[in-house]
């Protein structure tokens, strides 16, 4: 994506490494540092993908307003290439999510309708979202990314899965992420089965809202994912070999670890990754290596419960 101008050709090509202390002797576990991204997230390439696409086939005209409906990053990131690329943006969003994130998205331009959701994300809290950013779309003429049903995401996506397979050596035996749009799964599986067709794909999600697990929804504070339902872009190809469900307490707990023993600082999600990489790890022989994302920096979440103590 170097070939972009300005701050665009800064999204993707992020650092690959290997976790060195909490791995123990299993599997070697991998991290995609997707907060290299400008805005800090994986979230940079799909905004990017989707932009592009809408641009190439004309749905999306110069001085249109774009529409989502986000828990922050998706926000931020759109923000960003809306605002390079001249288009007006507005956000659906709740104060579920991290402050920071309406924050940042606010700052890198956007107009953001915010919707109450005090006790959490709950299963009620994405469709209201989604049909406010309906409404929006309608009111004001805007291109709505629907980031839920849009498969040009997947093609942002699928350079995690392309540079993985350049930054890698040898087989790699199992590749898990946290499930929320459900396009970084999809995506990266693409790009890591032109190398490795045989990778064991496994989806993470909240033990509270275990929905992929065949639970019922429920109230979790994972951002970025447990949306409550399954995501369409998964039902038409469900690739998914495995799935590994993660308490709100383990995704945290976790994160505060890998950001104090390894230096891996993200949010709530990336604990979610990494727990569940680890759990991998562990069944695997050290002769076998694990991929796993960290989605964002920390450094959104200071303001909330993840870090403060």
């Amino acid at each position: 994506m170097s070939d972009r101008p300005g701050v665009l050709a800064g999204i993707g090509n992020t650092p690959l490494v290997r976790l060195n202390r909490l791995a123990g002797e299993g599997a070697a576990v991998w991290v995609k540092l997707e907060a290299a991204n400008p805005t800090g997230s994986y979230k940079d390439r799909m905004a990017l993908a989707m932009i592009e696409g809408a641009e190439r086939d004309g749905r999306l005209v110069a001085g249109q307003t774009v529409v989502e409906y986000t828990g922050g990053s998706t926000g931020s990131s759109l923000a960003l290439v809306c605002s390079l690329k001249g288009y007006p943006l507005r956000i659906v969003t709740s104060d579920a999510f991290a402050e920071a994130k309406l924050q940042t998205m606010q700052a890198l331009g956007a107009t953001l309708d915010v919707i109450p959701s005090p006790a959490g994300i709950t299963p009620e809290l994405i469709p209201r979202m989604q049909e406010r950013a309906r409404e929006i779309s309608e009111e004001v003429g805007g291109f709505a990314t629907d980031q839920f049903h849009n498969r040009d995401a997947l093609d942002g996506y699928r350079q995690i899965g392309l540079e993985v397979t350049n930054q890698l050596g040898g087989e790699l035996s199992a590749f898990c992420t946290y499930i929320g749009v459900g396009g970084c799964f999809l995506g990266t599986i693409q790009g890591l089965q032109t190398r490795w067709p045989e990778v064991w794909k496994v989806a993470v999600e909240p033990k509270e809202s275990a929905v992929l697990s065949g639970g019922t929804p429920g109230t979790h504070r994972i951002e970025g994912g447990g949306v409550g339902f399954v995501p369409p872009l998964l039902q038409p190809e469900n690739p998914i070999d495995e799935v590994i469900a993660v308490s709100t307490e383990e995704a945290f707990a976790t994160a505060r670890e890998a950001a104090r023993v390894e230096g891996v600082w993200s949010g709530p999600s990336g604990g979610a990754n990494i727990n569940a990489a680890l759990q991998l790890a562990k069944r695997r022989g050290p002769e076998q290596q694990v991929v796993t994302i960290q989605p964002d920096s920390g450094l959104k979440y200071l303001s909330g419960d993840l870090y403060r103590n």
